[in-house]
């Protein structure tokens, strides 16, 4: 009979597994440090030995890796995403901002609808705690916090859409809008009348997500990047026009 007897499952493979769904879920985040080798033995439950096979298996396949005295982090898997001379041409590429947007509004619009329907208790509690935080750091002078809590926020709705799929492309994309490829984020809110525009935009949007209501949390996000996109357009168009007032004003000067 082609029958063997069933062994049970290696300690490390059991390791090897619950690591690979804490990375695949993006609950371990590409550039975390791991705990320490006896922390993480204890934690799991399993021999040195055993930890140690799995990480070295886990090594072999990309998804850790360790750097001499600090440790074991898990890799950076989303910069394979793009290849940097594809980053540069997104960089140096006008339509790639649009492009950009674009993409973003039908998969966060998604995801943001997704969300309200089926986003657990406590995913909507991590949205909601960003937006009180996004509320606090509105009412300081220098836009920096409140301009990182906006990448924050979005991606938690992306997360609580519970689609690995999306939660890794999209978190890909936005390492490359905090590098400043697409544009820069922070410059969206210099101005104080745009912030509060901003502001009202996530607080509609995470209002739609809270109340569950699917239509009104994919309309908020559509009108919030319409908006940017608008006011990106804009800032272009003054960009270029006063590149223009610079050379006509240096041919007075001359002439």
């Amino acid at each position: 009979m082609p029958f063997q007897k069933i062994d049970a499952e290696k300690l490390s493979h059991s390791v090897v597994r619950q690591i690979e769904e804490l990375v695949l879920r993006g609950i371990l985040r590409p550039g975390e440090r791991l705990p320490s080798e006896r922390e993480l033995s204890e934690r799991l439950g399993v021999s040195r030995p055993s930890l140690r096979e799995a990480v070295a298996e886990l090594q072999d396949r990309g998804l850790l890796t360790t750097r001499a005295g600090a440790g074991i982090y898990v890799a950076d898997v989303l910069g394979s995403a793009f290849s940097p001379a594809l980053i540069r041409l997104f960089a140096t590429y006008d339509e790639a901002v649009i492009d950009y947007i674009s993409f973003r509004r039908e998969l966060e619009g998604n995801a943001a609808a997704r969300a309200a329907q089926s986003g657990t208790e406590t995913d909507l509690k991590v949205i909601d705690a960003i937006f009180q935080k996004m509320e606090v750091a509105h009412s300081k002078r220098n836009p920096s916090d409140e301009a990182g809590l906006d990448a924050q926020f979005h991606m938690a709705i992306i997360e609580a859409s519970h689609n690995v799929i999306m939660l890794h492309m999209m978190r890909s994309m936005f390492d490359l809008l905090q590098e400043g490829v697409f544009y820069n984020r922070s410059v969206m809110f210099k101005q104080r009348d745009t912030r509060d525009i901003l502001l009202a935009h996530h607080r509609a949007i995470n209002s739609g997500i809270q109340t569950r209501d699917p239509d009104a949390a994919r309309a908020a996000i559509h009108e919030h990047l319409n908006f940017v996109e608008d006011a990106l357009d804009l800032q272009h168009k003054i960009a270029r026009n006063e590149e223009i007032a610079k050379l006509r004003y240096a041919h007075e000067q001359g002439g």
